[in-house]
């Protein structure tokens, strides 16, 4: 059964501890190539380089492309409750939430994938 980690830190450690950490960059690129916001995070890419990359990049998008974010969200499939559910904190607060829902709904697919 899947549980989401709740946190950033505890689902990228799941996802190495599960040899699925290259799946989930791969879906990350995947989905935000689809949603024609380029990003490319390379497979060297350390966890805590692809947060801080991510968090910056929802950060830009909530700055100067929320249409742009909102279809990102559409195609990465982050339930609109969850982003009905976050309060109208500052901006890099916020921006850190949806990097987290965005990271655990491709967590989720990755997951997913390799189980069934």
């Amino acid at each position: 059964m899947f549980i989401a980690p709740i946190n950033t830190d505890q689902l990228l450690s799941e996802a190495e501890k599960e040899n699925l950490y290259s799946k989930l960059i791969e879906q990350l690129n995947k989905d935000f190539n689809f949603a024609n916001e380029a990003i490319d995070f390379p497979q060297s890419t350390s966890p805590y380089e692809l947060k801080v990359q991510l968090h910056e990049k929802i950060y830009r998008l909530i700055q100067y492309k929320y249409t742009e974010l909102l279809n990102l969200l559409y195609i990465i499939d982050v339930p609109e409750e969850n982003i009905k559910q976050l309060q109208g904190m500052d901006t890099t607060e916020l921006s850190e939430q949806i990097a987290y829902l965005i990271l655990r709904r491709e967590w989720m697919k990755v997951w997913f994938r390799n189980r069934y």
